[in-house]
């Protein structure tokens, strides 16, 4: 099955390019890697702003790290043009928004991790990873993720 018949069973539609927010572009590639820039969590259509351990809870994280995921893979499709050609999901690195006692960051950075593989399989889809608690990202987003990608 097509990485694309995947997404369409999981009634996913992949957005386009977001626009940078400052002076970056979206991705780099180099070689047979696919650089994508950090990619922060939107709800429909807005920023989604919280702290965990503060006002948002590891549940809702999970949630928003999973839409960051949709996000990355829309900007992956714009960068190789066919999602079938990832040879491999390298590396995952995650900022999660949050307070300095809240402990969960890993878990929250599994929505994005545990739908890349879904979506990709266990043989592309499984990566390396960071997750990290930061005290804030930009315009106060609950999760900034950025991912690393291997071309066929």
């Amino acid at each position: 099955m097509s990485v694309y018949d995947t997404l369409k069973a999981l009634n996913i539609e992949l957005p386009p390019v977001a626009v940078p927010a400052a002076a970056y572009v979206p991705f780099v590639q180099t070689g047979n890697l696919v650089f994508l820039s950090g990619h922060i969590a939107k709800k429909d259509g807005k920023v989604w702003a919280g702290q965990h351990g503060k006002n948002i809870s590891t549940a809702e994280g999970q949630q928003a790290a999973r839409a960051v995921a949709i996000d990355l893979m829309g900007t992956l499709h714009a960068a190789v043009g066919d999602l079938n050609k990832v040879k491999r999901i390298v590396k995952v690195m995650s900022l999660v928004n949050s307070t300095g006692d809240f402990t969960e960051q890993h878990l929250v950075t599994n929505g994005c991790s545990e739908l890349l593989g879904q979506v990709f399989g266990p043989q592309v889809g499984a990566h390396a990873r960071s997750a990290f608690g930061v005290a804030q990202i930009p315009m106060g987003a609950c999760v900034e993720i950025e991912l690393i990608a291997e071309i066929g």
